[in-house]
Formats: C-alpha cells, sequence, structure tokens
C-alpha cells in the first residue's frame, strides 16, 4: 500500500486520482496514526518555496517517523518537486535544514545561461535523459519528457545519485535516486502518460 503523505504541500488528490485510475491502493495519510502496517511506500508531494515546504512538514509531526520508515526500515520513498528538493541537506531558497536524505544542496538556475524568456521559471515539457538503470524508468518515453514548474535544482554531492539529467542552461538533475529513496523535480500527476508509467513503475518496486 503507498502512502500519499498530506503535510499541507502538495496537490496529493492529483496522485491519488492516477492511481485510482490503474487501480492501484493507495491512502492519503493526514496524520502518523494513520501509517499502519499495511503501508510499504510513500510519496512526499510539495509545492512553494523550500522552508515553507519544510516548516510544513516538521509541523506535521511525520519527521522521525519519515526517517525511521525510510532510513531505517529502506522502504521506498519517492519526493515530487519540491518534496524532491527537501530530500537534500539544504537549500540556497531558505535558512532550513532539508531531510538529508541524499546529500547535495539546491540551487537557483544561473539566469545568464538561459537564452529563452520567460527564463524562470523552468515552465513546461522537457525531455530526460536517463544516467543509470532504473526500474522506476522504464518503459518512459524520455523524448516526449514530463511536466516542470521551478527555478530551483538539486545538485547531488554524488554523481552516481543522479538518475535522470534534464537541459535548461544546464544538465541539471531532474531526477535522484539512492537506494530506496526516489526525487523527481518534474510533476508525473501532470506528465501525462509518462507520469502515469513512472507512478505505477514506483508502485512496483
Amino acid at each position: 500500500m503507498i502512502a500519499i503523505i498530506n503535510y499541507g504541500s502538495g496537490n496529493v488528490r492529483a496522485i491519488g486520482n492516477i492511481y485510482d485510475r490503474v487501480n492501484i491502493p493507495y491512502l492519503i495519510v493526514s496524520q502518523t496514526s494513520e501509517i499502519t502496517d499495511q503501508i510499504t511506500k510513500i510519496i512526499l508531494p510539495g509545492v512553494g518555496s523550500f522552508d515553507e515546504t519544510m516548516s510544513m512538514l516538521l509541523n506535521s509531526g511525520f519527521r522521525t517517523l519519515l526517517d525511521e520508515m525510510v532510513l531505517e526500515k529502506k522502504m521506498p520513498a519517492l519526493g515530487i518537486c519540491v518534496g524532491m528538493q527537501i530530500l537534500s541537506n539544504g537549500s540556497d531558497e531558505g535558512e532550513l535544514a532539508g531531510l538529508g536524505w541524499i546529500p547535495g544542496r539546491v540551487r537557483k538556475f544561473d539566469k545568464n545561461l538561459l537564452q529563452h524568456k520567460p527564463k524562470l521559471p523552468h515552465l513546461g515539457w522537457n525531455s530526460v535523459d536517463i544516467k543509470k538503470s532504473s526500474l522506476i524508468m522504464q518503459d518512459i518515453d524520455t523524448e516526449h519528457g514530463f511536466y516542470f514548474i521551478h527555478s530551483y535544482y538539486f545538485e547531488c554531492a554524488d554523481q552516481q545519485d543522479i538518475l535522470t539529467t534534464t537541459q535548461y542552461g544546464l544538465n541539471f538533475s531532474s531526477a535522484v535516486n539512492q537506494d530506496n529513496i526516489y526525487g523527481t523535480q518534474f510533476h508525473p500527476e501532470k506528465s501525462h502518460s509518462n507520469g502515469i508509467q513512472l507512478l505505477k513503475n514506483f508502485a512496483n518496486l
């Protein structure tokens, strides 16, 4: 059973709607008491600023339980958009520490490297380049790509943690992975067939 963590940031209903369409069971979890032994995977959505998202997560009371589930029990976890960014150690956008699950820091795009207007945010569809083999990217049309909306990107401390890259002024990490932990800068829930496939792949890990 997949738990979509509803800590106040991100469109949890849109992710749930996709799982409804493909008949994959899930729970939208708003309190730690709703986490049961049935839960085998978690999704962390996220929109808005880094500090705002981290504050919501910390205030939700989920932090300690998530660390236990993901770091100790090695439960597969997927962070989406800012939910991916908070997997890092921190962000140039804010002052709070991230979860620190995947070493790295979130950086702002350098506008001097961008040739097309509007330059920021990076908005719309873009292709991805898969950098390492992973079941979560199985049957993905990389040229068609995914839907993005962001001004910051995850700079991994270890290049081995980069799952996909995307070109936008530079080749940035558009998806990351270390062991059981995954993150996508793009929005699978807004990415049509590719997004559906990725969320199905995550459910089947």
